[in-house]
């Protein structure tokens, strides 16, 4: 057995996440023969981060904690979590208590037969009509965008190798996903079903409208598709504009007169103008992409860290 990280990113989860750590520290010791569990608070509203101190006061030796110092969301905080993390094999899981620690032993087990990451697949959603239709959009844009066959399962409960995230290493940008980024480090992905909780303390942090949010900036920020996307409706448009001249040139040299009416040439520019702009929004997207790139922000900056090693490479608030 090998070292294992288990990774925890925190946000508003000051009711569940105590009996989440009592929970790993019972059964982590039958899966492997060390562990640290790293906490990741995301400068939450609530009182995670006094409940995260007295967590780490309580196992020094395998809790490690980490504050953000503001919000920068779930996967820059993975993405923090990951960079401090010492283990071989590296699980992400929820605060909430929807992933049940018990079923790490299926993730692993689907890890030892060769693959590099390991998906829980929740086998019941426990989630609401919304938000289940925005994780499905979610999965949906990285299946299409990103080519991984399966973006369909993909969930926080996640298993993988180590030098997986050796594939990012030098990635400082301020947008992150890491189930794109896991794709830059290996194509052997696998999905195994898991049992998933119903949520008992607290609420989603996740809506529909941020889940969308997410799917955009996932999309824009790491695939090419949407540029592919307005290349294409150029073609189609040019092509419909090369039709309409024909028509128009047809009609005049067979019935000798010109297309009647003001509302056809309308509804032509309206046609135009509407696939220019749609182009241009995608192409400003991209360039607001570069621009927040060139300006060098991180990707997050730590404010406080409890049980830190003598060395980690974590970026500091001084």
């Amino acid at each position: 057995m090998t070292k294992l990280s288990i990774i925890i990113p925190v946000y508003n989860g000051a009711l569940s996440i105590a009996e989440l750590v009592a929970q790993l520290h019972a059964t982590l010791p039958t899966l492997a023969d060390s562990f640290e569990i790293i906490i990741v608070e995301d400068d939450g509203k609530d009182n995670s981060w006094a409940v995260i101190t007295t967590i780490a006061a309580h196992y020094p030796a395998s809790v490690r904690a980490i504050k953000m110092s503001r919000n920068y969301g779930q996967h820059n905080a993975l993405l923090c979590g990951l960079r401090a993390s010492s283990g071989e094999i590296i699980v992400t899981m929820d605060d909430d208590l929807q992933h049940p620690p018990d079923q790490i032993k299926l993730l692993l087990d689907k890890l030892a037969e060769g693959f590099d990451v390991v998906y829980g697949r929740p086998q019941n959603e426990q989630h609401g009509v919304l938000r289940d239709m925005a994780s499905q959009v979610t999965k949906w844009v990285l299946q299409n965008a990103m080519g991984a066959e399966t973006a369909g399962s993909i969930s926080a409960f996640r298993a993988f190798r180590r030098h997986v995230i050796h594939a990012f290493d030098a990635y400082t940008g301020p947008t992150v996903n890491l189930d794109v980024l896991l794709t830059w480090g290996t194509t052997r992905f696998a999905a195994v079903p898991v049992r998933h909780e119903p949520r008992t303390l607290g609420k989603s942090n996740y809506t529909f409208r941020k889940l969308i949010a997410h799917s955009l900036n996932m999309v824009t920020g790491f695939s090419t598709m949407p540029l592919r996307l307005a290349s294409l409706l150029g073609f189609v448009m040019t092509i419909f504009g090369l039709l309409v001249l024909v028509y128009v040139i047809g009609r005049y040299m067979i019935e000798g007169g010109s297309v009647p009416g003001f509302p056809f040439l309308a509804s032509v520019i309206a046609i135009f103008s509407g696939a220019q702009l749609f182009t241009i929004g995608i192409i400003g997207e991209y360039l607001s992409r570069m621009y927040l790139r060139s300006m060098g922000r991180p990707a997050y900056v730590v404010r406080h860290e409890l049980n830190k090693p003598e060395a980690d490479g974590i970026q500091s608030e001084s």
